[in-house]
């Protein structure tokens, strides 16, 4: 049995909530670690900047609350997501708040960076850095980072295109730490496999979008719930790195999603400006594992929903 930090050790249920770009909020978050997962959103989604202050205050606060209120059912701990990439000209100050809230987890994107994870672990945080190949892995790990979270292919968003049974043995071979893993993940018994497969935790987006407390459109919400693993398109056109994207949301945006031009690698922008915001405000990110996603819910019974499927997986299993 693999050693995970203790932070992570005590789950209500082994997964991670991936942050959303624009999607993520206060309420998301604190919802999925009320629930006993690890809840995230990322940074950049405060706006101006000047709010992540005031986000992470209402986070830590109302666990710290609920936590007193509830000490024989704590909350998970919360995540905030970094990109790391050099687009982004608010790390510095997004990290000076990470550091000021003693943030448990921070999953780093696009980039890896040891000066980073050191400010992370001067207080004793956690660092998660997402990955999609093994040499990828081995750089993140090489620069400090305590695990890894495996992006397969199927994920929402930035996706790579590696089977998961593939990568998780991989990173199996090297690497002891903790690992999730991410790629159409939305049911528990999805949850079991990763378990079963080596990876430590799921990583779930694209359902939690589908929730109440989600800040996305009803149409956005809606497009999930009607939609299954053939509408979702990947592509490379909207942020300079390939993704993958609701086929509707392409359409609505006057563009044939089986004829996408090829992007511009040197207009690639993660660092949350408008033009970005745009891209992901149009055009909407999700993960090939939406089929079992059929209505819109409250995250605590979505999260009740994921326990009694992955206790009935492994009932399943055992008979």
């Amino acid at each position: 049995m693999r050693q995970l930090p203790a932070a992570l050790s005590k789950l209500a249920l082994p997964v991670i909530g991936s942050p959303l770009f624009i999607i993520s909020n206060p309420k998301l978050v604190i919802e999925q670690c009320k629930a006993g997962i690890v809840g995230s959103m990322p940074a950049l989604n405060a706006r101006p900047a000047s709010q992540l202050d005031e986000w992470l205050h209402e986070i830590t606060e109302t666990l710290a609350a609920h936590n007193r209120a509830h000490p024989d059912k704590p909350a998970a701990p919360f995540a905030i997501n970094q990109i790391v990439h050099k687009s982004n000209d608010r790390l510095e100050h997004d990290m000076e708040m990470a550091v000021k809230y003693k943030v448990p987890v921070i999953i780093t994107s696009l980039g890896a960076r040891t000066d980073v994870n050191d400010a992370i672990h001067s207080y004793g945080g956690i660092v998660l850095h997402d990955i999609i190949n093994n040499t990828f892995a081995h750089k993140a790990v090489e620069k400090g980072a305590d695990g890894l979270i495996a992006v397969a292919a199927g994920a929402g968003g930035h996706a790579g295109v590696k089977s998961p049974f593939a990568l998780i043995q991989e990173i199996r071979q090297w690497f002891d730490g903790p690992l999730a893993l991410s790629g159409s993940i939305s049911t528990g018994g999805a949850v079991l496999a990763a378990q079963a497969m080596g990876a430590d935790f799921a990583y779930i987006g694209s359902a939690f979008i589908a929730t109440q407390e989600a800040r996305a459109t009803d149409a956005y919400k809606q497009a999930i719930v009607d939609g299954s693993s053939d509408d979702i398109v990947y592509s490379s056109l909207f942020t300079g790195v390939h993704g993958n994207y609701l086929a509707p949301s392409i359409r609505n945006a006057g563009l044939d999603p089986a004829n996408l031009p090829e992007s511009d690698p040197s207009k690639m922008n993660f660092g949350g400006g408008d033009s970005a915001k745009k891209a992901w405000k149009d055009i909407w990110g999700c993960g090939q594992g939406i089929a079992a996603v059929t209505s819109v819910s409250s995250t605590a019974d979505y999260v009740a929903k994921l326990k009694r499927e992955y206790e009935d997986a492994k009932r399943r299993l055992v008979a």
